[in-house]
């Protein structure tokens, strides 16, 4: 008989599932996926139930109570006997909390509170599977229901079936929405998967598989709000937070309607639960995004409880470039700030797990809540015009100024130096960096996936690079710009010097471009799915308007410019390209999870190349240093060059 397991959920009789003595419960060997799922369905049935036990602090069932009693107090006897983990003090504390409530006969809500949070604390630290692996049959459930409860549940689930009279005590109606509210469809599973000992109920572990089991549980979860489908493709459509809530399948089998009600409403919470229940196929089919970024954030987490500090690692890493990171484009163009925000905080999290800082917990809660906050973000629908214009225009304008900025103070410079010939290297370079760009991200699109990792790394190496080269420049330029006699110079040396150097400023200008085109791309690519498209490349238009318009004012500013003068702006330029370079490079090295990531107090202004940790701003400070150093010694070695 089915039907009597299901009993367990709200039967008094589930007490005689537990030894009468707890201290015997702690000695007695059990597996620890075994204990923790019964331990956790114990917490469950006790939140739900005390409802019965107690009353505006007085007792109303003298026996419900003292099972409340026995089950608090086995509860903690089980959790001080699992494995250690580094949560299980806060666990214990948590346990103790729960068996002084209920010693002082506290209010319903506030037990049913502290069962819950421990009910799912002990899930975080000891995980058991909480999903079906897949979308679960629900025309599969519908039929096991008809074969083995419906003769004591009714046909309807109204506990009205032909056995119900004579079993004691009767069947749990499930359409009662109120006891509903509190259930889950986990609640449901391990009740199937358990049953209760010395009752008529048992385990039908043995008898229906795992998928079975999940079809019947989402099944019987759906009954008490069918009248609700119909309103509830609405309100799930509609709702962000919602969305927001239930992302997933783990999120969908673990909610109750008394926990969504408060930020949804009853009603609401009500027709969205039944309607998911009824039709888990309307969540989203695809484990990737943000959505792939919580669970494996989630997973990170749970591998740094059991110890398990390399996982930790990897999962954390995993959870930034396959789950954010392909998604910081369409973020990026709804919610700048928000975007820089849980760049910082992710890896912040991967930092403190990697080097076992005390506050993993602290840093990982943090980066979830952003996570919360991108996906309502994203789930608002596609950009309205203005956002993709603007959206294009600023990707376009940040991610090209630097290159742009490099670029053209090489064309300066040969210009002053007279050598018009090596012009066409700065302009070949910059030009099948365009081209090589494009063909990256064509070979990326449709031969081989290129990782997330793969696309920082080459970003944050090749900005290093850049910027080791613009320091040197940088300090050539300064050292030439205060010795004098430049005509001289140029005439004597300047010509061999380029001669030689015509593949170097080649290949410069096509790092310098290269290394923002892919990513740009990228950013363009998202944003063409997100509408609306006209506006979209009016942005591009404009910015490469703005970038033109700018190149023309620097390059037409220097041919006025004095040679000595000169010299010296464009060292200033290269040099603060430098530092901006480094502090690019050291972010996107953090963000491949190359380097460690500790938040600095610091605003964060990409453009300059500031980023609010403290790994980048130390390396941009041994720059400005080395910059400062070699201009210093350049100064002092004038008299001997006059």
């Amino acid at each position: 008989m089915l039907a009597c397991t299901l009993l367990a959920a709200g039967c008094p009789a589930f007490a005689q599932a537990l030894p009468a003595n707890p201290a015997a419960a702690a000695t007695t060997a059990q597996p620890a996926p075994a204990t923790v799922s019964q331990t956790w369905q114990m917490l469950d049935y006790l939140a739900t139930d005390y409802a019965g036990a107690v009353h505006d602090g007085h007792v109303v069932s003298a026996s419900e109570y003292a099972e409340m009693r026995e089950f608090a107090a086995t509860a903690r006897q089980r959790l001080a006997q699992l494995p250690a983990r580094p949560t299980s003090p806060a666990l214990q504390a948590q346990a103790g909390e729960l068996v002084q409530s209920i010693d002082a006969k506290a209010p319903t809500a506030d037990v049913a509170r502290q069962a819950h949070a421990l009910a799912d604390a002990l899930l975080a630290a000891y995980p058991v599977p909480t999903a079906p692996s897949h979308l679960p049959n629900l025309a599969r459930g519908a039929t096991l229901y008809q074969q083995t409860c419906a003769a004591c549940h009714g046909a309807n689930g109204q506990g009205n079936g032909p056995a119900a009279a004579t079993l004691d005590p009767p069947p749990i109606d499930f359409t009662d929405r109120t006891r509903a509210d509190q259930r889950s469809v986990l609640s449901l599973y391990e009740a199937i998967s358990h049953g209760v000992n010395g009752t008529a109920m048992r385990s039908y572990a043995d008898q229906l598989s795992v998928d079975d089991r999940w079809s019947l549980a989402y099944y019987v979860g759906s009954l008490a709000y069918a009248h609700r489908a119909g309103e509830g493709v609405h309100a799930w459509q509609d709702n962000t937070l919602a969305q927001q809530r239930l992302g997933n399948l783990e999120e969908l089998s673990r909610a109750r309607v008394a926990d969504l009600a408060p930020a949804l409403g009853e009603q609401q919470a009500r027709a969205i639960l039944g309607y998911l229940r009824a039709y888990p196929n309307a969540l989203p089919q695809s484990r990737a995004g943000l959505a792939l970024a919580r669970e494996k954030l989630d997973a990170s987490l749970a591998a740094w409880r059991q110890g398990d500090r390399g996982e930790a690692q990897r999962l954390a890493l995993s959870a930034y470039l396959d789950g954010v990171e392909p998604v910081e484009p369409q973020l990026n163009a709804r919610d700048d700030a928000l975007r820089s925000q849980l760049e910082t905080a992710m890896g912040a999290y991967r930092t403190a797990v990697s080097s076992g800082q005390a506050d993993v917990e602290a840093r990982a809660k943090a980066a979830d809540a952003l996570l919360q906050r991108a996906q309502a973000t994203l789930a608002g629908g596609s950009a309205d015009a203005a956002s993709a214009f603007l959206g294009a225009w600023t990707i376009l304008v940040r991610e090209g100024l630097e290159a742009l900025l490099v670029v053209v103070a090489l064309l300066a410079f040969l210009r002053k130096a007279e050598r018009p010939k090596m012009l066409r290297y700065v302009h070949a370079g910059w030009s099948l960096a365009l081209l090589a760009g494009l063909a990256t991200w064509a070979v990326a699109s449709y031969a081989v996936a290129i990782s997330g990792a793969g696309r920082e790394l080459t970003e944050g190496l090749s900005s290093l690079f850049a910027a080791a080269v613009l320091l040197c420049v940088g300090l050539w330029m300064h050292r030439k710009s205060v010795g004098g006699r430049w005509q001289a110079y140029l005439k004597a040396k300047m010509a061999a010097t380029l001669d030689r150097s015509a593949w170097f400023l080649f290949g410069l200008a096509f790092i310098s471009v290269y290394r923002e085109v892919f990513e740009t791309i990228l950013f363009y690519v998202a944003m063409w799915n997100e509408g609306p498209r006209a506006w979209l490349l009016g942005g591009i238009g404009t910015g490469a308007l703005t970038l033109a318009a700018i190149a023309w004012l620097l390059l037409r500013t220097s041919r006025r410019l004095p040679l000595g003068k000169f010299f010296s702006a464009s060292s200033a330029l290269i040099a603060l390209l430098a530092v901006v370079l480094t502090g690019k490079g050291i972010a996107a090295l953090q963000e491949a999870g190359w380097i460690g990531v500790h938040v600095a107090p610091l605003p964060r202004i990409e453009l300059l190349g500031i980023y609010p940790t403290w790994q980048s701003i130390a390396a941009q400070a041994v720059v400005a240093l080395v910059l400062a150093i070699g201009y210093a010694l350049n100064l002092r070695r004038v008299p001997q060059q006059g």
